[in-house]
């Protein structure tokens, strides 16, 4: 099917054939007789590489030049940006949100596409956000996700709340691993385009015994090392490819690393200058093994890498330089890196309470899917290693062979569900028990038959749950959120972590950092670090001295739970009083990625607690609010002046204050000249733009006051 032909704008069909895109794929072009162009919702279950964003993006542009407006929903902050990238600059407007839960966000409406997470539709939601009742087609990618334990019921409801706000939206859901996709399509009252078709043939099959066994051929492997994983990436690298490793643990993906940069040993002077933009951020000795890792042409890819590294690391990827990247799972959820050969090494995986469990299908076939890349390779490889003879056949059997597993709604845990039944009353959504009922049975949950009275128990628990905390009124049937039940959901927090937040604030008179830090680090919405068995001391000896600066009581059977809660505490009030980068990851046993993780959540939850002491301890409400800055920013108290000031950081807010320039007074004094010794005159010449820019407006104040006072 030509592209010329189909109903998308002429400049769009024009950059298509600059990139060499004149004819749609089979799956594509079952996409469009399928009624892509016509308004028809479609669930669109074909593999990796087979061209679902680009089916996507003509629908977008169709739906534009009709006068609609678009909304993009991906599950994770990367993938929105690296999606918000390549549509840009196709002749629309594309906005961005991944940004404050509690901001509308009105000026993404001028936008013809906005690309988002769905936990911050669902925040726009509540929000009220007045442009989502102008989208006119939802794309959700990854779609299988409805599945997932900790955002799968966000998706969702927010599936069902667009589909209820605009009847008249088309939908267009992506994916590539749905054990049960007909299931879904129903659901969304969607045509089913499915299809195993890729651009690039998919080989899959086990290594053992110097041989990859494919379905109906082997493949010999030259063993150059004792490890068979090195020698799979050797092999692929000696013929021109890339590959992709994926393993269980952080530990395992830079152990891999070094192996194989020894390995490889591609040193030349592109590779350096990757190595060298990652040593000098480099704040660890993650970092700077990672440098000399990539100096070599292999690299390692997990959570605990800063955002700087990853993109580095990314890069040289795609440009084709590093030649293997080792990697935990992270990377096979949506970005878009293939290679050929992707080894599958590590298929099983420690579960807490249960050891070592199998991977899912699902997640073997995220990974396969990164294998072949198109226009590049003239194949891909998805490989597993088998220990044994016997364990060949399993793998067969276990994964390449099976189907991946039904997807199943996630709406009825009650650790979501006050969540989401807060937002439907906040929201105007339903106002009465039956209409909360009434639209459960929208959902996908409902949809799968599953037991209407369990459904019906869980609602009315989270409704008794939320009377109780005074979060909603319940007169009759009729439900009416509180101005507490109303900020919790405009929050974008857990009602169980607000209740928590509440009743600890509310009976405590005397601040301290460290009570606050944990008491929010002992909420639902907290990820918490894990805690070793070396860590233990360093918690017992924390208590023996600062028990009382807790605004929790200890329970008698504090557990692990507790430990973690306190560990992640103390990490973050290190980051706070301006411990260094490196010093915490050696202290805490954790990556930059990590830190900056733990940072992000708990500076929303500050944020929330700030708002909620405002509204039932408001003598918190004050030292909250400056402890939002310092987590934000990692900063002592005394730098709050200097922190406001655009371009400045914690690192050059220490520098001004250590050389007496700790406030605006002190920088008007000095003048740009001493100013500039200190940060450089470029930035000295930026802030003095700042200063000069504020004195203006205490000026424009000043007069106001004025001519105000003169008129009584």
């Amino acid at each position: 099917m030509e592209i010329a032909g189909l109903p998308i704008p002429a400049d769009l069909v024009a950059g298509y054939a600059r990139c060499g895109i004149t004819e749609l794929y089979p799956p594509q072009a079952a996409c469009v007789e399928a009624g892509l162009f016509s308004g028809k919702n479609l669930l669109i279950s074909i593999p990796t590489a087979s061209g679902k964003t680009l089916v996507a993006e003509m629908a977008m542009h169709h739906q534009v030049a009709s006068g609609g407006k678009c909304l993009y929903i991906v599950p994770l902050r990367a993938l929105a940006s690296e999606k918000f990238e390549e549509f840009s600059g196709k002749g629309l407007r594309i906005g961005i949100a991944t940004g404050d839960f509690d901001r509308r966000d009105d000026y993404l409406g001028r936008n013809d596409i906005i690309v988002a997470t769905s936990e911050k539709v669902d925040s726009l939601l509540r929000n009220r956000t007045p442009w989502l009742t102008d989208i006119s087609l939802l794309v959700v990618d990854e779609a299988h996700l409805i599945d997932d334990p900790s955002r799968g019921a966000t998706l969702e409801m927010v599936i069902a709340k667009l589909r209820h706000r605009n009847p008249g939206m088309q939908i267009i859901a992506l994916s590539a691993t749905i054990g049960n996709p007909a299931d879904l399509a129903g659901w969304l009252d969607a045509a089913l385009v499915e299809s195993d078709w890729r651009p690039v043939d998919l080989r899959e099959g086990v290594f053992f015994e110097d041989a990859i066994r494919f379905a109906e051929s082997t493949r010999e492997v030259e063993r150059k090392s004792k490890y068979e994983d090195l020698d799979l990436v050797l092999d692929t690298v000696a013929e021109g490819g890339q590959c992709l490793v994926f393993v269980s643990s952080r530990k395992n993906a830079e152990a891999f690393a070094k192996r194989a940069a020894s390995g490889l040993k591609l040193g030349n002077p592109v590779l350096a200058g990757y190595a060298d933009r990652i040593r000098s951020n480099a704040a660890t000795d993650m970092g700077k093994t990672l440098a000399a890792c990539v100096a070599q042409g292999a690299a390692f890819h997990h959570a605990g890498l800063s955002r700087e590294e990853r993109q580095i690391v990314e890069a040289g990827f795609r440009e084709g330089e590093i030649k293997t990247i080792a990697s935990t799972p992270t990377l096979a959820a949506g970005l878009n890196l293939p290679a050929r050969r992707v080894i599958v090494r590590d298929y099983l995986r420690f579960s807490a309470g249960e050891g070592m469990l199998p991977i899912p299908v699902r997640e073997y076939r995220q990974m396969a899917g990164r294998a072949g890349r198109p226009h590049l390779d003239p194949y891909g490889e998805a490989v597993l290693i088998a220990k044994s003879e016997e364990m060949v056949e399993e793998l067969f059997a276990c994964y390449i062979e099976a189907d991946a597993e039904d997807v199943r709604s996630r709406c009825a845990d009650e650790a979501v569900l006050c969540t989401h039944i807060l937002s439907l009353i906040a929201t105007g959504f339903a106002r009465e028990r039956d209409e909360v009922l009434g639209f459960m049975d929208g959902t996908f949950y409902a949809h799968q038959g599953e037991s209407p009275r369990a459904l019906s128990r869980a609602v009315h628990r989270a409704l008794e749950f939320l009377r109780e905390a005074e979060m909603i009124t319940e007169v009759g049937e009729w439900l009416e959120p509180t101005e507490y039940g109303s900020l919790v959901s405009r929050l974008y927090i857990d009602p169980r972590s607000a209740e928590v937040i509440v009743t600890a604030m509310t009976g405590q008179k005397d601040y301290t950092d460290i009570g606050l830090l944990h008491l929010l680090c002992s909420t639902p919405d907290m990820p918490t670090l894990f805690v070793r068995r070396d860590d233990i001391y360093l918690l017992d000896r924390f208590l023996a001295d600062h028990r009382d600066d807790l605004w929790m009581e200890i329970p008698w059977d504090a557990g692990e739970g507790f430990d973690r809660s306190l560990k992640t505490a103390l990490l973050l009030a290190d980051w706070a009083n301006e411990v260094a980068e490196d010093e915490i990851c050696r202290r805490y046993n954790v990556g930059p990625g990590d830190v900056y993780g733990m940072v992000e959540s708990v500076a929303w939850l500050v944020h929330a607690s700030r708002h909620l002491a405002g509204l039932f301890a408001p003598h918190l409400a004050g030292p909250i609010e400056e402890m939002e800055l310092r987590t934000k920013h990692g900063i002592k108290k005394e730098l709050l002046p200097l922190i406001r000031l655009r371009g400045i950081g914690r690192v050059r807010a220490r520098r001004l204050f250590d050389n007496n320039l700790g406030s605006i007074e002190a920088l008007r004094a000095a003048g740009p000249e001493k100013v500039g010794r200190v940060l450089g005159q470029g930035i000295a010449a930026r802030i003095f733009e700042q200063l000069e820019g504020a004195r203006e407006e205490i000026g424009e104040v000043s007069l106001e006051q004025s001519t105000l006072s003169r008129f009584g």
